[in-house]
């Protein structure tokens, strides 16, 4: 089953270092892995989407708590939340069909056209995972794809509860 864990912890060095090497030590496969800074510059939120079942989730929660820059750590799988990807994506556009093709599906799924060269388009769209493999197939269909970068899963917890230390 896919997870998907949000983790405050003190923004100081090796704090994610030590985060990745509990997993590998461990032999957890991180699918996506993305960390930033929060509104508070001392503290940082790491997001990793990992696969496991509900025995293999309670170790990694266990193992993340007891590292000394942990603050706290929610598995948002099982709760409501918002879970966003970005993806940019470059792609052949050589012919107007093509090109048209091209922006219908941006403008379908409320992407952005970033840059448009002689023969190609660069494109960007923030949205579910699922919603950018939807996307890619789409594109796949209409035209090829030359390049692409995914950022990985980040995610919020709905409502008015925070991930606050």
């Amino acid at each position: 089953m896919r997870r998907i864990l949000s983790i405050l912890l003190e923004n100081e060095p090796g704090s994610l270092s030590r985060i990745v090497g509990l997993f590998s030590q461990r032999a957890y496969n991180i699918d996506s892995l993305a960390v930033g800074t929060t509104d508070d510059a001392s503290l940082s939120r790491i997001t990793i989407t990992t696969q496991g079942g509900d025995r293999i989730l309670e170790q990694i929660l266990k193992q993340v708590n007891k590292l000394v820059d942990v603050l706290k750590v929610i598995d948002l799988t099982e709760q409501s939340h918002i879970e966003r990807e970005l993806l940019l994506v470059k792609v052949v556009a050589q012919d107007e069909s093509t090109r048209a093709a091209v922006t219908r599906v941006v403008d379908v799924f409320g992407g952005a056209i970033l840059d448009m060269g002689r023969i190609s388009y660069s494109l960007q769209l923030a949205a579910s995972t699922e919603k950018l493999e939807s996307f890619l197939d789409t594109l796949r269909h209409e035209t090829e794809v030359i390049e692409m970068v995914r950022s990985g899963a980040i995610g919020l917890g709905r409502g008015d509860k925070a991930l606050k230390g």
